[in-house]
């Protein structure tokens, strides 16, 4: 089955807290907002959404889980970037929590990985030049 993948949901606690956050972190622009949604659109047709938990809990029959206290949600959002040291200090100034510093990864990528205000996995990524 052919399939496409156009837009990756985030279930959040705080949703203005969370588009603050998106919006300083990435500078996507926003085009759908409601009281329990918002949407991002990105590249390539893709885009990126943020829905409160309990609206997300309405269209799948259950709360999802959060992250505990100082942890990280089983979910990664993983971005090649161009300039490295610019994207980990928006990263930084908008809130995130390193969680480990860039380095050279096993599969060749230059990688630093950063937790949202929720817990979920950002990283930020650059291949490799041999």
């Amino acid at each position: 089955m052919p399939a496409k993948l156009v837009l990756t949901i985030l279930a959040v606690d705080d949703l203005e807290r969370a588009m603050v956050f998106y919006s300083n972190a990435f500078g996507w622009t926003r085009t759908v907002v409601t009281p329990a949604y918002a949407e991002y659109a990105m590249s390539d047709g893709m885009r990126f959404g943020l829905y409160e938990r309990r609206g997300f809990a309405q269209n799948v029959g259950q709360l999802p889980a959060r992250a505990p206290e100082g942890g990280v949600t089983a979910t990664e959002l993983y971005f090649y970037v161009d300039d490295m040291a610019s994207a980990e200090i928006r990263l930084r100034h908008a809130g995130a929590r390193e969680l480990s510093p860039r380095a050279i990864r096993s599969w060749g990528d230059e990688a630093v990985y950063f937790a949202d205000l929720d817990g979920n996995v950002i990283v930020l990524a650059d291949r490799c030049r041999a």
